[in-house]
């Protein structure tokens, strides 16, 4: 019975190995590093939808900058502003929904995808690499997320995410293109905080 337990847990610990595919795991950390190191992080994102047919639903483009844990993403006049522990969200019209960063935990938004943070929440595995590129698929520990998987590209000269592809339980695919980057922008803490006089009075807040 001992033996049969050590080779048990010699299979489980095989196994979970596997899940963390250490040639991805290394080409991950040093994006997230990067990440850490950035005094703030300016990016400009493209989002193209597509239904489960493949078929395009729709493109927008994102500003999104960054710093820490906190970010301010706009998309035309929608408004997401987060600061670490409250996000606000401004529909571009008449309403802000407010929720905590643990609600959003279930969805993947353009900032957790740049963020750099794999290791806690994904599995990942290396799919193809050449001397310019790599090519990584991510699937959730937490099967209650909103995606089934998200595949990335990842530039290695630059160690930046370059695109990503997320497909949804519904099989829906959100394609991701990272248009610029700059990981050397000056950004001020109050850029992050909520203030409700920027909006039209007419606006209401739902918690």
């Amino acid at each position: 019975m001992k033996y049969i337990i050590i080779i048990f847990s010699l299979f489980l610990f095989q196994s979970v190995q596997a899940q963390k595919d250490p040639q991805a795991k290394a080409l991950l950390d040093q994006i997230g590093v990067k990440v850490k190191q950035a005094k703030g992080i300016l990016a400009s994102i493209q989002l193209i939808s597509k239904n489960n047919k493949g078929k395009a639903l729709g493109t927008k483009s994102i500003n999104l900058k960054m710093k820490g844990d906190k970010y301010l993403l706009k998309q035309g006049a929608v408004e997401i502003v987060c600061d670490g522990v409250y996000i606000y969200n401004f529909d571009g019209s008449n309403s802000i929904s407010k929720s905590s960063v643990a609600e959003s935990d279930q969805t993947l938004s353009p900032q957790k995808l740049l963020s750099g943070n794999y290791d806690k929440d994904f599995n990942f595995k290396l799919l193809s690499q050449d001397a310019n590129k790599a090519t990584i698929e991510l699937s959730p520990i937490d099967k209650r997320k909103s995606f089934q998987k998200v595949t990335i590209i990842l530039d290695k000269i630059k160690s930046a995410l370059s695109s990503a592809s997320i497909l949804d339980k519904s099989n829906n695919i959100t394609d991701v293109k990272v248009v610029s980057i700059n990981y050397g922008v000056t950004l001020e803490d109050k850029l992050f905080l909520f203030n409700r006089s920027k909006y039209p009075k007419n606006v209401e807040i739902f918690d």
